[in-house]
């Protein structure tokens, strides 16, 4: 296993939000649900944001309660072990509203932490 500062995972998270957010920008869902490529694409991404997520330090987590740290690793581990349970809907609807509001956060976050050692 290697290591990477924490920094750069949140960074990973908010780069996979906005590759999510292009791909799927001015399209429906059913253009969304019905392209196999966009969707490969975007299920990628959510894997590397909850995997990036559940490597963030305990105690930045702790410090930011706000950000569903949990909630995106566990996706990750839905869509990554039970891919054939996939909902759509709900894969989109966390696309429109729930991942918007997360790039201000975390980019927030690396702004307030800034000195903070990186391990």
């Amino acid at each position: 296993m290697s290591f990477r500062e924490w920094r750069f995972r949140i960074e990973d998270i908010i780069d996979s939000i906005f590759r999510i957010e292009r791909y799927t920008k001015d399209i429906t869902f059913q253009e969304f649900s019905s392209n196999e490529m966009i969707l490969d694409a975007v299920i990628r991404n959510f894997i590397i944001i909850g995997e990036a997520a559940r490597n963030i330090p305990q105690e930045i987590t702790q410090s930011y309660p706000d950000i569903p740290w949990r909630l995106m690793g566990d996706l990750r581990n839905f869509v990554a072990h039970t891919y054939w349970g996939i909902n759509l809907q709900t894969i989109w609807d966390t696309i429109q509203n729930d991942l918007p509001p997360l790039v201000p956060q975390l980019q927030a976050i690396l702004k307030a932490e800034g000195d903070r050692p990186a391990n």
